[in-house]
C-alpha cells in the first residue's frame, strides 16, 4: 500500500509592517538622479561641504545646470578644467582633490549604468610634493609650553589642559574630539581607551594617556557632567549664539583656542591649529620606535601612504648637522 502523502500547510501569511511611505513618495524616491544619490551618500559632512564646491567649480566651468548633463562630459572638458585650476594660485593638494570629487561622482554613475565612462580615469594629477605634509609638527619643547599653558583652576583652564592633552597624546581630528561622549570613555582588558568615531563612520578605540585621564578627571569633577554617559565630554564654558553649556564644542571653538595659546606660547609656526597635534603625535610616537601600522591604525588612516604624510622625522631641526658643529 503506498504511503500516504500528507499535504503540505499554506505557507503563513507574512506580518504586514505599517508603511512609512506614501505611493508619490515612493514614485519621486525611484525618479532620483544617480548624482544626487552619490552626494546622498556621502556621510561625512566635511566631506560632503568640501565635495559639493568641488562639483560646483566643475559645473560652473563647462556650464552643466542639470543632473543628466553629467552624460555628455568628456575626457578633453576634463582636460580644460585642470588646466584652468592649475591656472589658478591652487595647491598640487588641492586639485587632486577637485579631480578625486569628479572621479568618485563619475565611478558612482558608471555603477549606475547613467553614464558608460568615467572621464576622469587617465587624466593625469599634479604629482604629489612628497610624503611630507604641509601640516607642521612641534618639538617636543613647544609641546610642553603649550601644555601648560592654560594656567590656573578655572573650568575653562582644566577643560583646556584636557583638550591639549587628548589632541596631543591621542592625534585624534578635532572633530574626532568634538564627537566625543562620556559614554566614549570605556575600559578594555583593564585599560581605559577612547572610543573614536571616525571618517567614514569608521570606529576606533584608542587607549587613553594616563596624563590625559588625569586632566579629563579634574576637568570632569568641576565641570560636574562626569555622571552623564550621553553627555559631550568636552563642552563650551560660556554659551554662545549657536551653542548652549550643555551642548558639544565646536570644532571651530577649539581652532581658536588652540591659536589662542600657541601665541600665549609663543609659538609662531605657520599654518598651525589642530591639526598641528595629530601631525606632532604621529610623528612622536614614529620617533619612539611606535611601527608605522600601528601608527596607521591610530590615526585611523585606510592607507599607510597618508600615514608617511605624518612623519617629520627627517624634518627635525634639532637632528640638523647644524647642531652637530662644534669649533
Amino acid at each position: 500500500m503506498p504511503e500516504r502523502t500528507l499535504p503540505a500547510s499554506p505557507p503563513r501569511s507574512p506580518e504586514r509592517l505599517p508603511r512609512r511611505l506614501t505611493a508619490p513618495e515612493y514614485q519621486a524616491l525611484a525618479q532620483v538622479p544617480p548624482a544626487a544619490e552619490w552626494f546622498a551618500n556621502l556621510r561625512n559632512p566635511g566631506t560632503r561641504r568640501i565635495y559639493q564646491a568641488d562639483l560646483r567649480d566643475f559645473m560652473g566651468f563647462v556650464g552643466i545646470e542639470a543632473a543628466e548633463d553629467f552624460r555628455t562630459v568628456t575626457r578633453a572638458h576634463v582636460l580644460a578644467w585642470r588646466q584652468d585650476l592649475e591656472a589658478r594660485p591652487l595647491g598640487g593638494a588641492t586639485i587632486r582633490r577637485k579631480l578625486a570629487a569628479l572621479s568618485s561622482l563619475f565611478e558612482y554613475l558608471c555603477n549606475a549604468h547613467a553614464v558608460p565612462t568615467n572621464p576622469v580615469k587617465g587624466v593625469a594629477r599634479p604629482r604629489s610634493e612628497g610624503y611630507e605634509g604641509k601640516t607642521p609638527a612641534l618639538s617636543d619643547a613647544q609641546v610642553r609650553h603649550l601644555l601648560a599653558a592654560p594656567k590656573g583652576d578655572s573650568l575653562k583652564a582644566r577643560r583646556d589642559r584636557a583638550i591639549l592633552s587628548t589632541l596631543f597624546y591621542h592625534a585624534l581630528r578635532r572633530a574626532e574630539l568634538c564627537a566625543l561622549r562620556v559614554r566614549d570613555m570605556t575600559e578594555r582588558r583593564g585599560v581605559r581607551h577612547f572610543r573614536v568615531h571616525g571618517k567614514g563612520e569608521k570606529l576606533r578605540y584608542v587607549p587613553i594617556h594616563p596624563a590625559t585621564a588625569e586632566a579629563i578627571a579634574e576637568y570632569l569633577e568641576a565641570a560636574g557632567h562626569g555622571e552623564r554617559p550621553s553627555s559631550p565630554l568636552f563642552r563650551p564654558v560660556r554659551a554662545n549664539v549657536i551653542q548652549d553649556l550643555d551642548g558639544a564644542l565646536q570644532p571651530s571653538g577649539v581652532y581658536r583656542m588652540m591659536k589662542r595659546y600657541a601665541k600665549r606660547a609663543g609659538i609662531t609656526v605657520e599654518r598651525f591649529g589642530p591639526h598641528a597635534a595629530r601631525a606632532t603625535a604621529a610623528t612622536n610616537a614614529l620617533d619612539q620606535g611606535a611601527d608605522i601600522a600601528k601608527v596607521q591604525e591610530w590615526l585611523g588612516h585606510a592607507h599607510v601612504s597618508t600615514t608617511r604624510v605624518y612623519d617629520h622625522r627627517k624634518t627635525r631641526p634639532e637632528d640638523s648637522p647644524t647642531f652637530k658643529v662644534s669649533y
